[in-house]
């Protein structure tokens, strides 16, 4: 399984920016797939996962109204549109993949619970 992260730059507060998270080597029913995102000096936290077979989706309290996930099944994409830009948001932001067990779908946000990532994407939101 490879993740590929990109659309990540340099933004103003308040502007907008689109992730994507282009995914291979597999099908992906019934795995879970996020978003986390690391600022310098703190943990990498979760932002936003989906299940990749019902497409629902989860958000973290600080991203929700702002940030919205989403996929593309038959493109094997996953997308953070991300509006509202806050300063705060600068991070790299890393897609990852849980997979299911027993074929159903897990749900996490715990950044060691995943199994695979991407290599990151910086996104920068000056004020």
């Amino acid at each position: 399984v490879q993740l590929q992260a990109s659309g990540g730059g340099l933004v103003q507060a308040g502007e907008s920016l689109r992730l994507f998270c282009a995914a291979s080597g597999r099908t992906f029913s019934n795995y879970y797939m996020a978003w986390f995102r690391q600022a310098p000096g703190k943990e990498r936290e979760f932002v936003s996962g989906i299940n990749w077979s019902t497409g629902t989706a989860y958000a973290a309290d600080s991203v929700k109204g702002r940030f919205t996930i989403s996929r593309d099944n038959a493109k094997n994409t996953m997308f953070l549109q991300m509006n509202s830009l806050k300063p705060e948001d600068t991070a790299v932001y890393y897609c990852a993949a849980k997979a299911p067990k027993s074929g159903l779908t897990i749900l996490s946000r715990n950044k060691n619970e995943f199994d695979y990532w991407g290599q990151g994407t910086l996104v920068t939101v000056s004020s």
